[in-house]
């Protein structure tokens, strides 16, 4: 995926707004404010920052090249993941898990508009 395949997926994921912050090389991507992904636009490659779970962002990061800790973020909490060395649906899946995992965070009249029991 390229930066623009990534804006475009995040933007297609319900309640999803863009916005800038930190300067202009900054897009975010929030749900209810609460933000998801972060895509730095002067990063030395293509790659955006995700929030994972701790521990599976540590897991992944022991497995794959392709995902470390993000660079300006919470290292715990978030990780970069370089596009050119990720493949499509991972990527989409982790963008997918980031928005799930922070719109569960949300508060229950807000959480419902999202999350569905499947």
């Amino acid at each position: 995926m390229n930066i623009e395949e990534v804006r475009e997926y995040a933007l297609a994921l319900p309640g999803t707004t863009e916005d800038q912050a930190y300067g202009d090389d900054w897009v975010l991507f929030r749900i209810e404010g609460k933000i998801f992904l972060h895509i730095w636009l002067n990063a030395p490659a293509p790659s955006c920052a995700l929030k994972l779970p701790p521990e599976q962002g540590q897991t992944l990061r022991e497995h794959y090249e392709g995902i470390r800790p993000a660079y300006h973020l919470n290292k715990v909490h978030w990780n970069d993941i370089m596009l050119d060395k990720i493949d499509d649906e991972m990527v989409k899946g982790l963008i997918d898990q980031s928005y799930r995992l922070v719109a569960s965070k949300l508060p229950k009249r807000l959480r419902v508009k999202y999350i569905t029991k499947r």
